[in-house]
C-alpha cells in the first residue's frame, strides 16, 4: 500500500469489520460494547498498515472570537438600549460583534450566562450594571483572563475597570432646580429601593440630602415600588406604570405636593400621564422631572425636564477600554504585562424643558412683584 494515503476503509478491511467501528474504537468512543477481541483486531490492522487518525480542527476553545459579551439588566427602560446602542456602535467600528445577555434582575440567569461565556470565548465583557454581589469573585476572576468593564454607581468598590456614575449627584442636581424653583414640598417616587439595586438609593440619598441642606428633608415624600416588582418578568410598560399608580397614590395622600420627581424618565412619563387623568396641569398645577435624558423626554409634546449624563458616550467607553486591554495584551512594550484599572465618569448636567416651573404660590408672589414694578413704573 505504498505511495498510497491509508484510511479507515483499508483497516476495516484488514480487521474484518465495519468502518464506523474502527471510527469508534480509534477514537475510543464506545458507544457500543466491543469485545477485547474486535478491539484488539482493529488495533493491530492500524499499527500494521500504518494508519493516523485524522487531525482534529482546532478547538473551538482555542479560537479567541470577535465577540463582546454584553450583560444587562433589562432591556425595557430606554436607559439600557441607549447604553447598548453605544457600545454597539464602536464595537462595529472595530469589526466586533456583540452577545447580549438579557438577565431580568434575576439571580439564576446572571449565573447561567457567567457559565455560558467560557463556550462563548468573547474578547471581552461588559456589565452595563453593577454584577450582583454574589458572583463578584466570579466576574473577577474573569477578568484576570478576559477583559472586563462595568458600568457601575461610583461608590462600588470594584477592582475591575469601570464607567463610573455619580448616582448621588444626579439626584442633588434634581433637587437643586426644584429648591430654585421655589419647591418645598415634594414627592419622589422610585422602582423598589432594594439593597441589590444601590443606583436607585443613591439617587434619592442624593436628592433627600440638597433637601436636609435647606432644612426641608421633612417636606420630600419617597414613594417606592414594592419589592415583588423585581421579581418579575419586566414588562415594556414596568417603570411606566410604576410613576402611574405612585402618582395617584400621592395625590390622595399629600394633595399638597407642588412637584413629583421620577427616579428616571420612564417612570416620569407615568407620572405626566396621571397627572393629566386627574385633570392637572403640567407644570401650572404640579412641576414633574425625570432623569437619562432618554429619547421621549425630547418629544415636543412631552418635553421633560431631566438630567443628562451621556449615556451612549458611556457605552462607547465601555468598548474602548475593551479595545485598550486587548491591545496592551497584543503588543507587549515589556515582559511583564501591565495592569491598569480605567475609571472614567461624565460630570451629569441639567436640561430645563417644559415640565417644571414655579409652585402655584411663587407664580402668585412673581406676578405680584412685576405688578408692583409696572405700577410704579407708571406713576413716574
Amino acid at each position: 500500500m505504498s505511495g498510497k494515503k491509508v484510511t479507515s476503509s483499508d483497516v476495516a478491511k484488514r480487521a474484518g469489520v465495519s468502518q464506523a467501528t474502527v471510527s469508534m474504537v480509534l477514537n475510543k468512543k464506545y458507544n457500543v460494547s466491543f469485545s477485547k477481541d474486535v478491539i484488539r483486531k482493529v488495533e493491530e490492522a492500524a499499527q500494521e498498515l500504518g494508519y493516523e487518525l485524522p487531525k482534529r480542527k482546532k478547538r473551538r476553545e482555542e479560537r479567541r472570537q470577535n465577540l463582546l459579551v454584553v450583560i444587562s439588566p433589562n432591556l425595557t427602560n430606554p436607559y439600557y438600549v441607549m447604553l447598548l446602542q453605544g457600545i454597539e456602535s464602536r464595537a462595529a467600528e472595530q469589526g466586533f460583534g456583540i452577545f447580549v445577555c438579557n438577565t431580568q434582575r434575576d439571580l439564576k440567569l446572571e449565573e447561567r450566562y457567567l457559565k455560558m461565556i467560557s463556550s462563548l470565548n468573547p474578547q471581552g465583557i461588559i456589565y452595563m450594571c453593577n454584577p450582583s454581589q454574589c458572583f463578584m469573585e466570579q466576574v473577577e476572576d474573569l477578568s484576570k483572563r478576559i477583559p472586563v468593564v462595568v458600568v457601575n454607581n461610583q461608590d462600588e468598590k470594584l477592582s475591575v475597570d469601570a464607567v463610573e456614575l455619580d448616582n448621588s449627584k444626579l439626584g442633588r442636581l434634581m433637587a437643586r432646580h426644584l429648591l430654585e424653583l421655589g419647591h418645598r414640598k415634594v414627592g419622589y417616587i422610585a422602582p423598589p429601593l432594594t439593597v441589590r439595586q444601590k443606583q436607585r438609593s443613591k439617587r434619592v440619598e442624593g436628592f433627600l440630602k440638597e433637601f436636609q441642606s435647606a432644612g426641608l428633608k421633612e417636606n420630600v415624600v419617597i414613594k417606592a415600588a414594592d419589592e415583588q416588582i423585581d421579581k418579575d418578568v419586566p414588562g415594556i410598560d414596568s417603570e411606566y406604570r410604576i410613576g402611574y399608580d405612585l402618582t395617584k397614590e400621592l395625590l390622595k395622600e399629600h394633595p399638597e405636593l407642588t412637584a413629583i420627581v421620577g427616579l428616571n424618565d420612564m417612570i416620569a412619563l407615568g407620572i405626566m400621564d396621571a397627572l393629566y387623568d386627574e385633570k392637572y396641569r403640567v407644570p401650572g398645577d404640579m412641576s414633574v422631572m425625570g432623569c437619562d435624558n432618554t429619547l421621549f423626554a425630547k418629544v415636543k409634546e412631552v418635553s421633560l425636564t431631566t438630567i443628562e449624563h451621556f449615556v451612549i458616550y458611556k457605552g462607547m467607553d465601555a468598548c474602548d477600554i475593551i479595545m485598550k486591554k486587548m491591545n496592551s495584551r497584543i503588543k507587549k512594550y515589556t515582559e511583564i504585562e501591565p495592569v491598569s484599572i480605567y475609571h472614567v465618569e461624565y460630570e451629569p448636567k441639567l436640561v430645563v424643558r417644559g415640565t417644571t416651573s414655579y409652585p402655584r404660590s411663587e407664580k402668585r408672589k412673581i406676578n405680584k412683584k412685576r405688578k408692583n414694578i409696572i405700577n410704579k413704573e407708571e406713576d413716574v
